[in-house]
């Protein structure tokens, strides 16, 4: 299957399983898009990079009201450390909404910080997962989280 970018929908590839990605280090993100993109279980990434454009998303305001264009992710990958809104600050409304809670939520970032990972805990993450370093550890964590969440979590469609 070769994988397109939508410029109107900004879809990274071609598939039925939608990942949010609020991540805004780029080089992180191609490597999260081009590591799920190579995963057995079809999925689309759609990347944010700061977080009051992600709950526009979610929440389907401005350019995102309409539910066919701008559909709910099967779950979202979000950052600690963002610029401007901080990656728990969008975790903490994403869990106060009725609407939104049952998405879950993994944080995936560098920090390994115990106040972080409290905090993001705290605030009902599902889970929480650092970075690794290499690129065949960081793969391998990939994998593991498309399986899990993609493959094996059950969830509704909301």
């Amino acid at each position: 299957m070769i994988s397109t970018r939508n410029n109107e929908h900004g879809f990274i590839g071609n598939a039925t399983n939608l990942i949010m990605l609020i991540e805004d280090d780029i080089d992180h993100a191609e490597l999260i898009i081009r590591t799920t993109k190579e995963h057995p279980i079809p999925n689309q990434v759609r990347h944010f990079p700061d977080g009051q454009f992600a709950l526009d998303y979610l929440f389907r305001r401005n350019n995102f009201s309409d539910a066919v264009s701008s559909p709910r992710p099967q779950v979202i990958l979000l950052d600690v450390h963002l610029p401007g809104m901080d990656g728990i600050d969008i975790l903490r409304t994403i869990k106060a909404s009725d609407e939104l809670r049952m998405i879950p939520v993994v944080m995936l970032t560098t920090s390994a910080n115990e106040s972080d990972i409290a905090r993001a805990y705290w605030n009902h993450a599902n889970s929480y997962l650092v970075k690794p370093v290499g690129c065949k550890e960081f793969k391998e964590l990939m994998d593991h989280l498309c399986f899990y969440w993609l493959g094996k979590n059950l969830s509704l469609k909301i």
